[in-house]
This record gives C-alpha cells, structure tokens and sequence, in this order.
C-alpha cells in the first residue's frame, strides 16, 4: 500500500517539483497578442477544450500531459454568503481525457503536493492565494467592482482578473520536467481587454 501512494505521489508532484526547483530564476516575460497564439493540442494530438462557464469560476489551468482542466471556484459559505474563511477556493478536475468533462475531486495527494492552494485572511474579505507547484506568484481572492469574487494578478505589469493559465512542457523527467513556458491570461477590469503574459519559470 505505502509504495503505491509513493508511485502516486511521484507521478502527480513531478510538476510541483520541477517548478519549485527553478522558483528563483523567474524569466522576463512576454505579452501576446491573441492572434498570436495557436490552437493548443496535447502530448496526444488532442486539442484543449475551454471549460464551460460557472457563476463561481475564478480561473482553470490546462498543462500540455493532457486536456483536463483544473478548475479552480471560489468557495461560498451558504451561511454568511461570503467565501469560506478556512477553505475559501474548491479545487477540482474536469475530466476530459478519458471521460466528458466530468467533475471529479482531487485527492490527498493532488491537494497538498501538486494542484492545491494555501490562503492567509488579509482582513476585509481579501485573501492571499499561493499555488502550491509555485509559491512565488501572490494572487488575491477579492470581490470586484461588479460584486463578484475574482483572482486579482499582476499580469503584464497590470493588476488584472485572472482567467487562465496553461503549462507548455516538453520532456524532461518526472522530477525535473521541461517547462518551456507558463502562460497567465487575464483581464483588465477597467476597459474588459483581455491581457496575456507568458514567462519561464
């Protein structure tokens, strides 16, 4: 049983490792415009589809192993209507590879080491978001100025919405993959124009 959950843990941290051991040599990045950027497909020739829209969606991420999606929802408390205080984002997959776009949960394993988040209350319903395959990039979990949460990042040296990001990577191993690029699409609230960064970690 242990060196199963092992094999589980290696398999699904590879980029939670990869990107952690280069977390200190952030590139310069790059903004696109989006004709700029191809129609994605992954390792097995299969375009990404784009997730469906949610009224709780705060962003998805795509990485290139294959299509399904991390989805990542803000968390309402149902009692207070506000984001939960402990758990404030639901992390989830949409399962697209051998299925339709089912819902599925992470595990243990996925949450803590590979796909999930940690948060710190900064008062005011605000909160301090960190991915745990990459604590350098600070998001923010706040309401906007149209009464919806949001993920705020500074993107392009902007601070915009964050809607997507997606992970090109080209071999390497399971503990040091090839990363060539991470991409962040955001959204600047002020005019709605649609903003992409792109960087190497």
């Amino acid at each position: 049983m242990i060196k199963t959950l092992l094999k589980v843990f290696f398999a699904l941290s590879f980029l939670n490792v990869g990107l952690n051991a280069k977390a200190n040599k952030l590139m310069r990045c790059d903004t696109l415009a989006a004709d700029t950027i191809p129609q994605r497909v992954a390792a097995d020739g299969r375009p990404f589809p784009t997730p469906p829209d949610n009224p709780h969606r705060l962003f998805y991420l795509q990485r290139t192993p294959n299509i399904n999606a991390l989805c990542y929802d803000v968390n309402i408390d149902k009692k207070t209507g506000l984001a939960d205080e402990d758990s404030p984002i639901h992390v989830y997959w949409l399962q697209y590879a051998k299925h339709n776009g089912e819902p599925e949960e992470l595990n243990f394993i996925q949450r803590r080491f590979a796909y999930g988040y940690s948060s710190k209350a900064l008062g005011n319903g605000k909160y301090d978001i960190r991915l745990v395959s990459y604590k350098k990039i600070p998001f923010t979990l706040m309401k906007g100025a149209d009464g919806k949460y949001h993920i705020f990042a500074t993107i392009a040296k902007k601070h915009l919405q964050l809607k997507s990001i997606f992970i090109q990577i080209n071999g390497g191993s399971m503990w040091s993959p090839n990363v060539i690029f991470v991409e962040m699409k955001g959204t600047d609230p002020a005019n709605g124009k649609e903003v992409t960064e792109r960087f190497k970690p």
